[in-house]
Formats: structure tokens, sequence, C-alpha cells
């Protein structure tokens, strides 16, 4: 896991690349790779790329980046794991290709060179990275179909430039810092900002499953190559039913098999992070199956829980007896938080309200000297552990045919709000007649931070008009059910991942992992195991559940995790007074006692960390 930047100057009058700004962008992120450090700049300084490295495949030097192919027409900067790295070496040596490394980076030069774009298609892993084509005079960036891995960009009509962090682009120094309406916007709705809209005007985000190619005209629009809601589709239509359901618990096991397999690969130790849910269990007894013979594993505990059912400590020390595993559980307080804070905020590279958990298990694991770690991100997106499972169906049956009539709903809204307000209930059910008929709108209300109706008393007018005009974000929720899957749950599930989980908790992972050094693997967020799932389950007709993940291992879960209500890998919020320590730090004691949820107080305090770093970056 790495940091990777690059500029490229394509108009023919744009200066050259200054060095020290690639240097200056790329020791920003020096957290993302503290092994290594590497620079290359074009003969004619029209191009460069800078790259930190995290070393986790081929550690030596053979494997430092950039990196070039031996003829000297391209070269790469690399962030990622290809999982399947070793299978492609094998096909690409087969066919008489020289390699100089054992690191999955080179593969990617050998597989372009073949291949040119269309080589993202072969590749299973967690990538984002950028190849120059001195030939060809073109830049050819990628991101992985999940987007687990981040990608930022900015054109300015002469000069393109690209970046692990959005961060690290303005510490360049030489972007414009003019904020993005439309990010303020998705971050006050969801509680994140969504791709490709960033806190900046300048700055982009290279849309998850999706390539961008520039040359001597400039950037290209970017073109998807994954969409989550086409693969259920292509399995609706194509997977002929099955009745015979007895082989599906063997068809999920091998393909969960499979996927912790792929993401074992690695030179360096791999652990886990282990609460005491049904995700990250299976996932603990699966790389047991796999062969993995020393597991590290490391459960979160809070002070203010112990000998509580809040606490996971405990069930997890029993899961993690059950897989004979090296086990160490820390113990995390409000000081330590308190402490921690102004960290968190300065390496959280755009604003979110989630994020906190990760820093903490992750920094145990950097002190215990993992490089490695396996989560269980992605269980309820793929196996239906939300609410919003249930619930939307729900909604949108409920409200399909009263949402129609015209102007109805936005009038029930208008009149429901202040009875909402006085009887102190969650403001959303004010819009539920307007904004609950559909899947976009139905899926706002379940996941919004702030209802639209509300952002007038927290933005200007101006801002506000203009950053709902450009985020649009009903038709935005609406493209990640493009084609429209005929499933309900296979709709959320597009709906889940490729919202909530690609926009936040993938990233998220992402900033809170890398500023301890650590690289996180999650197995249950895989293109290849959602094409089976998928596959699995349009020919059963049923969607598939928790129950299979918790039956994947040969050796079975404890009885009391696979009986225990879902409650989250997080910290105990409630307990902490997370509301009021936020709030205190912004209006003293006065704040106290107030019915503001504590994730919009939390937010409020994120988005003065952002503009705080913004302005010192």
């Amino acid at each position: 896991m790495c940091g990777v930047n690059g500029v490229f100057a394509y108009h023919y009058a744009a200066n050259p690349v200054d060095a020290r700004e690639l240097v200056r962008t790329r020791d920003y992120m020096a957290a993302r790779g503290p092994d290594a450090e590497g620079l290359w700049v074009s003969s004619d300084e029209r191009v460069g790329f800078g790259h930190r490295r995290l070393s986790i495949i081929d550690l030596s030097d053979a494997g430092l980046q950039p990196m070039a192919s031996a003829d000297g027409r391209f070269v790469v900067t690399f962030n990622g794991e290809i999982y399947n790295y070793q299978v492609l070496r094998d096909e690409l040596l087969a066919q008489g290709r020289v390699f100089r490394s054992n690191s999955d980076t080179e593969v990617l030069l050998h597989l372009y060179a073949k291949k040119g774009p269309e080589m993202v298609r072969d590749l299973r892993g967690m990538f984002a990275f950028a190849i120059w084509d001195a030939a060809e005079r073109t830049l050819f960036l990628a991101r992985d179909p999940y987007g687990i891995k981040p990608l930022y960009y900015a054109d300015n009509g002469w000069t393109f430039r690209f970046a692990s962090q959005v961060k690290a682009l303005l510490a360049g120094g030489t972007l414009s810092k003019d904020p993005d309406p439309a990010g303020d916007v998705g971050f006050l709705l969801f509680g994140h900002i969504p791709e490709p809209f960033t806190t900046h005007r300048a700055i982009s985000a290279l849309p998850a499953g999706a390539t961008l190619v520039v040359d001597r005209i400039g950037a290209h629009a970017p073109v998807r190559y994954h969409s989550i809601a086409q693969v259920y589709r292509d399995a609706e239509i194509h997977v002929e039913r099955d009745s015979a359901k007895a082989a599906v618990p063997a068809q999920f096991r091998a393909a969960l098999l499979d996927s912790v397999r792929h993401h074992l690969v690695a030179d360096v130790p791999v652990g886990a992070f282990l609460s005491s849910g049904v995700d990250s269990s299976s996932l603990v007894g699966l790389m047991r199956d796999a062969g993995q013979q020393d597991i590290q594993t490391i459960t979160l505990s809070f002070a203010e829980l112990v000998g509580t059912p809040e606490d996971e400590a405990l069930l997890a020390s029993e899961v993690a007896q059950t897989y004979e595993t090296r086990h160490t559980t820390r113990r995390v307080d409000a000081a330590e938080f308190e402490q921690d804070l102004p960290h968190i905020l300065e390496a959280m590279d755009l604003p979110s309200i989630d994020g906190v958990n990760t820093w903490f298990v992750a920094k145990a694991a950097r002190e215990l000297g993992l490089k490695v770690a396996i989560s269980g991100l992605g269980g309820d997106e793929l196996f239906g552990g939300y609410p919003s499972f249930r619930d939307l169906p729900r909604w949108v049956s409920l409200m399909w045919l009263p949402s129609r009539a015209p102007l109805v709903g936005r009038l029930a809204r208008i009149a429901g709000r202040p009875i909402a307000n006085g009887i102190h209930t969650n403001p959303k059910m004010a819009g539920m007649l307007e904004y609950g008929g559909d899947y976009p709108g139905a899926y706002l209300l379940r996941r919004g931070l702030y209802m639209p109706w509300e952002l007038a008393e927290l933005l200007p007018r101006e801002a506000l008009h203009e950053g709902l005009r450009r985020l649009a974000p009903l038709e935005l929720i609406a493209r990640e059910l493009t084609p429209r899957p005929s499933s309900p749950a296979a709709r959320i599930s597009a709906l889940e991942s490729s919202l909530y989980m690609k926009n936040q908790l993938l990233r998220d992972t992402d900033w809170a992992s890398m500023a301890h050094s650590i690289e996180v693997r999650t197995p249950l967020v895989d293109a290849t195991l959602l094409r089976n799932a998928a596959e699995i389950g349009a020919s059963t007709g049923e969607a598939p559940s928790k129950s299979l993940l918790a039956n994947s291992p040969s050796h079975p879960l404890p009885a009391a995790v696979r009986g225990r209500a879902k409650t989250g890998f997080t910290i105990p919020v409630a307990t902490w007074q997370w509301r009021d320590a936020v709030a205190s730090r912004r209006h003293g004691d006065t704040a106290r006692g107030s019915r503001e949820p504590w994730a919009r107080a939390w937010a409020t305090v994120v988005r003065e960390g952002a503009e705080g770093s913004c302005r010192a970056a």
C-alpha cells in the first residue's frame, strides 16, 4: 500500500514539471509509504511521478517505484495490491515476457503493454495507478471496481495533476483552494462527500471502477468499466433459475474461501481486525481454513463499556480461542479519544462522520508491528445486514401511490415539519410522503444526515442552490441503480455498496488506516465474490443471508456469535458523551443537554476541522 502522485504538463505552453512540487505532494503522504520514496521526471520535463512505498509484496529494491519498463516506454506509479498477480505473471512469462522483479507492480507494466486500457478487466485486487506511455504521449489512470483505493485529480486546462489524497494535491502549492458547494451539500446530506466531488472545485475523484486518459488535448471523461448494479442485473438476465438449493452453502463457502485466499497474498504477516460479529469472525475462521498458521487478531475494547452487553471483548476472545489466534484486546477510553482528536481531523482527507473506530484499531495494529490486516467490512452490504434491506422495500411499497399525487408530498412535508420538531421525532419523517415512494428518495431518507429542506439553516442561499444543482442528490443515487436490478435486495445491495460503503466506509478505512501505515484488506469487498454471490442468488431466487457467511468456516462459529444481534464495530458514542464533548469545544457548557443528534454535532466539528486543515495546507 502506497501513496502516488504525478504531474503531466500536456499543453505545449505549460510550465515544465517542477520536481519540488512533486516532492511536496509526495511527502505529504509519508505515512502511506514509510518504507521508501521515489521520484521520476521525464527527460523533457513534461511528466513526472512520485511514490511513497509500504512494502508488502516483493520487499526488495526491485519493487521500488516509480517503475519503468525495460525499454523505458512505460512508467508506472501504483497504490494497492493485485491479488491474482502470480497467475497473470505466469501467463505473461509463458508468452515470452521477461521480468526483473517478483512484484505485482511489474505485472501492470507488462499487462498494459499487451492490452492497453482493457488490462483493468484482468485485475483482481484494490488499486489506483497511473501509467505513462512515452510513445503515445498518454497518461492512463485506473481505479479498482469498488474504489477501495482513492485517486484524485485536477486539470486546469494546461497541466494535469493526480494524487492519493486531496490534501496532498493542495500541499503541492499550485491549486486553487476555492471550496465546492456540491461537496459541502453532499457532506451535510450524507455524512460524506459523494464521488466525484471533493471539498474543492479544482479537485475531482476518479470514480470507482473507472479509467481516465490524458493526452495532448487534456483529460478525457472518465470511462466506467464496472458497475455493481450491472453485475446484479446481468446475473438476473443470464443465470437460469435452479430450484436445487442444497448446494448453495457449499458454493458460497467456495466463493468466500477463494476470496480469503487471494487476500492473504503477501510477503509480510497478515493479521485481522476481530469484533464479536459474524463478518470478521467468519473471516478469521476462513483464514484458518485457507492455511494461515499464525493469525494475530485485534479487538477494540472501551473502558466505559467493560462488563456491559455492548462490550465486544469477551465474545471476540472466545472467537480467538476457537480459531487459536494470537489475540490482543486494545482498550480505548475517552481521554485517548480527546488526545487523538486533532490528529484524526488532520488525517481525515475528506470530511466524514465515520472512521474513528478504524483509526484506533489500525493504531493498535501498528503498535503490534503489523503492516496488513483483514477487515470484515462489506458483509452487511453483500449479505443484507442493514435495516435498509427491510425498510426501503416497505417504504416504497407503501408510499409509491400517494407520492405520485402532485404537490401532496411537498405540502405534507411543509405541514409536518413543525409537528415533527415539536414532538422531537425524527425530522426525516416529514418527508416520507415526498421522498419515500421510490428507491432514490427512500435511500436518502434512510441514510441522510440532514434532509434537503433543512440545509437552508446551515448554508448561504447561493451556495446551497449551486451545491444542490451540481450534486443533484436524487439523480446521483439513481445512477447507482442503472441498470436497475429486479430484486429489491439486489437494488439495496447496489445502493449501499456504491454509496455508503464506497464513499464513507472504504474511504474512511483508507485514511484512518494509512495514517498508521496499515494496509487493510477486505475479502467481502471483491468483484469476483460479488459476481459469484449475484449468480448464486439469481439461480435460487433468494438473496444471500448472514447465515451463509456464518456457516462458511469448517469449524463453526461460537453459538453466541451466531445468535448475537448486530451492533457494528463502533466506538461507544453515547457513553463518551461525544455530542457533549464536541459541542463543548465550540460553545461551552451551554450546548450540553441539546437534543441535537450526536452525528450532527460531530459533523460540525469535522467541517470546522476540514476548513482549518485546508487553510493550513
